[in-house]
């Protein structure tokens, strides 16, 4: 998931979560046509949006980012003495590190999920700048030996989101699997692009909403 300096070291062995994600986005299969059902729609909306981000400039992005981080700021307040979770920014996502690393030097502690084992929820690890990381499910960085943590506000980025706060991921599950499991008082924010806007998801019953979206325009509430 980097492409920095922040290359990790050394690495782990992870198991293989491939399953877990739509063949279409590894380019595997194209995605079958909207009649076959919500799934076949979904996966090729995951294709279609995926491709629009990767298409963004370089300096969009960055000015994207600085500006979801400044709202960010404004909705959390003072960080101090929370338990914030981010991610670290995997195909044209939003790069929040440097916003995180501002956190930890205003008092808050950080953490990034981990995918433990397939269709179970993340866990969330203690996470500083300078930790030492190893590779997770898709080559992703995490950190090695961070303890676990519980959030009180989960950053999650987002495929795609529609207007009652669903988000769309890679396909996985992880997300909703950990939100509905972590205590009501937990946040959940989805952060992305405004090109991530859909008319609908078509929102399953295992979907989770979020509380707040965020984008390079601004915060969305419910």
């Amino acid at each position: 998931m980097t492409r920095d300096d922040d290359e990790p070291r050394s690495y782990a062995s992870p198991p293989c979560f491939m399953r877990e994600v739509d063949p279409a986005y590894f380019g595997l299969a194209p995605p079958p046509p909207p009649t076959q059902g919500v799934v076949a729609w979904r996966k090729a909306q995951r294709e279609r949006l995926i491709t629009n981000r990767l298409s963004l400039s370089a300096s969009f992005r960055a000015d994207a980012a600085a500006r979801i981080a400044q709202a960010l700021d404004r909705l959390i307040g003072d960080p101090g003495g929370h338990v914030i979770s981010a991610y670290w920014p995997f195909r044209g996502e939003p790069d929040l590190r440097p916003w995180l690393v501002s956190l930890q030097a205003r008092g808050a502690r950080t953490a990034l999920p981990v995918v433990v084992a397939s269709r179970t929820p993340l866990i969330f690890r203690s996470w500083q700048q300078g930790d030492r990381l190893t590779r997770g499910v898709w080559n992703i960085p995490i950190p090695a030996d961070g303890e676990v943590v519980i959030p009180d506000i989960v950053i999650a980025p987002l495929v795609g989101f529609d207007p009652g706060f669903y988000r769309l991921g890679y396909g996985g599950g992880f997300f909703d699997r950990t939100l509905v499991q972590l205590p009501t008082s937990t946040v959940a924010i989805g952060v992305g692009y405004d090109q991530a806007a859909m008319a609908s998801i078509m929102p399953q019953p295992h979907d989770i909403p979020m509380r707040h979206i965020m984008t390079e325009t601004g915060i969305r509430s419910r």
